[in-house]
């Protein structure tokens, strides 16, 4: 397996079927990232819909530098297509309480650079109250030297920032089951 490719997801969950497949046709590359939180799928997705407000990874990074919201934004949870997510990204697909889709916009030196980016957020209920929070990623990477670069470098960034992008979603919705009990 290539070095950044997958972070956390099971064999099980890297041969199942995610939204990005039917939407992004052929993809030069699938990565695929995942954390078990202990919490119930409907906080979780509740979390995960907190993207349209914040990327929450290194804020420093990819955030201008402010905190993502550390409470829950009434509202965002209302999807619609179109919408903007994580200040890149807009919002092509859901499923209500289990999914979200999205694709990096087309602006400059975004598809460029790093070339048609998709992601499909999945929680999957399990038993006990807790969940699995999946993200498979398919990009088709630019051509040429741009796409050389890319092929070597995003599967580790992407695996980097990723990583505490669910961290931190399972952090909160942990957090917010304990101070509900």
């Amino acid at each position: 397996m290539r070095l950044g490719a997958t972070w956390g997801a099971t064999r099980a969950e890297r041969s199942g079927a995610y939204p990005c497949d039917g939407l992004c046709g052929t993809a030069d590359a699938a990565y695929f990232r995942a954390v078990t939180v202990n919490a119930g799928a409907g906080l979780v997705f509740r979390w995960l819909c907190q993207l349209r407000a914040a990327p929450y990874s290194y804020d420093w990074l990819d955030n201008g530098g402010r905190q993502s919201p550390q409470s829950l934004t009434p509202g965002l949870e209302r999807l619609a297509a179109g919408q903007t997510a994580m200040k890149i990204f807009e919002l092509k697909h859901f499923d209500a309480s289990r999914s979200l889709t999205v694709v990096n916009k087309q602006r400059r030196g975004g598809r460029e650079v790093f070339g048609e980016v998709w992601v499909s957020y999945v929680v999957e209920s399990l038993s006990g109250g807790s969940c699995r929070l999946i993200a498979k990623v398919l990009v088709r990477y630019p051509r040429g030297p741009t796409g050389w670069l890319m092929r070597a470098i995003l599967p580790i960034g992407d695996l980097a920032m990723m990583r505490r992008q669910l961290l931190n979603l399972k952090r909160l919705a942990e957090r917010d089951l304990a101070a509900a009990s």
